[in-house]
């Protein structure tokens, strides 16, 4: 048997977690002899029915769909002894030490953000996620999120408009998408981005696998911004486990009145950055190393800002209501055609969200 193989067979056993995985490594040395050790070598180390799960050869199986599954084109298995294992990654608590990828496994070596926040987010909450996200990717961050339903896939969406690209991490096996709402946005994520996942083939979405997964996203990013979130949401988890990381923990604000913004207001009162444009974020944590050469973005007008005296105006006719396109144009005596790549930019620089019904309105 190969290491890989012996990798993933270890890795894949029931209840051998990422602790037990790393005792059982810095005790016999490598996978392979691990698996050679036998029964009363296991029992030392492991839990009764973790040692019976090894003595059945209970990840055998899955360890062999695994490696058929990485022979498949934009595929791949990333363990812990490769090269490219994300540093920040690696060096956080209880890391994985078998991730299946799917998409460009080059944004490993990316700086990356998690944008993360509700499952029912609010119309206002989507457009913010989709707003930053896009900014951060445009600045050549990777934006990092859950593939959920409200928040999350409005950050994936807005990044990948951009140049920084996004990464999903999944709490099911790579192989399937929950929610099933979201089956076109994952197959974008894997030709155009990158789906990571530590769950065997085939694995369903079992409450237990998400705050594991969250720990993920924590993991492989300088910062975590908390887009909009009650005070029950699974994207709190993924803030506390950035804190217990070293990471930075920012959320953006919103109103009293709302339930989604209390559980962001509570990160506030605890000491994560009030975040109010795109700026603010890279106050907090800087922008992102270049990409690699064969990899720089092509800057568009958008990104470069365009007429910042012309952006200025805008902003000053927007005020900090929503307002109509129709209103808009009146008060800025512009056409169309000559607001909306200025619109664009400052929607990229987080300086303004798009709302529904052709609005907008200013963040900063």
């Amino acid at each position: 048997m190969s290491e890989q193989a012996a990798w993933a067979t270890l890795a894949l056993t029931p209840g051998v977690g990422p602790a037990a995985f790393l005792r059982l490594i810095e005790r016999f040395g490598s996978a392979r002899a691990a698996l050679d050790a036998g029964r009363t070598a296991w029992t030392a180390l492991l839990p009764r029915d973790t040692a019976d799960a090894l003595a059945a050869g209970a990840g055998a199986a899955a360890a062999e769909a695994a490696l058929a599954w990485a022979e498949q084109e934009g595929c791949f298995l990333l363990t812990l002894l490769d090269d490219d294992y994300p540093e920040r990654l690696a060096q956080s608590p209880s890391p994985p030490p078998l991730l299946f990828g799917r998409g460009r496994r080059e944004l490993l070596a990316r700086d990356m953000l998690a944008v993360v926040g509700s499952r029912k987010a609010s119309a206002q909450g989507a457009q913010s996620a989709h707003a930053f996200a896009r900014a951060l990717s445009a600045q050549g961050y990777t934006v990092v999120s859950g593939l959920a339903a409200g928040i999350d896939a409005a950050a994936h969406q807005g990044a990948l408009e951009a140049a920084g690209a996004s990464i999903a991490v999944v709490g099911t096996g790579i192989d399937r998408v929950y929610p099933a709402s979201n089956r076109l946005l994952a197959h974008r994520l894997a030709n155009e981005g990158l789906i990571l996942s530590e769950f065997a083939l085939g694995s369903g979405p079992l409450a237990a696998h998400f705050p594991q997964r969250n720990r993920i996203i924590a993991g492989l990013c300088r910062g975590c911004l908390v887009v909009e979130a009650g005070t029950e949401s699974g994207s709190l988890i993924t803030a506390r486990l950035a804190l217990e990381a070293g990471r930075e923990v920012m959320a953006v604000p919103g109103s009293i009145l709302s339930p989604l913004s209390r559980g962001c207001h509570r990160l506030i009162r605890e000491g994560a950055r009030l975040v109010e444009s795109a700026d603010d974020i890279f106050d907090e944590v800087g922008r992102p190393a270049p990409p690699p050469a064969a990899e720089a973005p092509v800057a568009t007008a958008a990104e470069d800002g365009g007429d910042d005296a012309a952006c200025a105006a805008i902003l000053d006719a927007m005020g900090f209501d929503p307002v109509d396109l129709d209103t808009l144009l009146g008060r800025v005596g512009l056409t169309a055609a000559a607001i909306y790549p200025m619109l664009l930019a400052l929607e990229m620089q987080g300086r303004v969200a798009v709302l529904g019904g052709n609005r907008y309105q200013r963040l900063s």
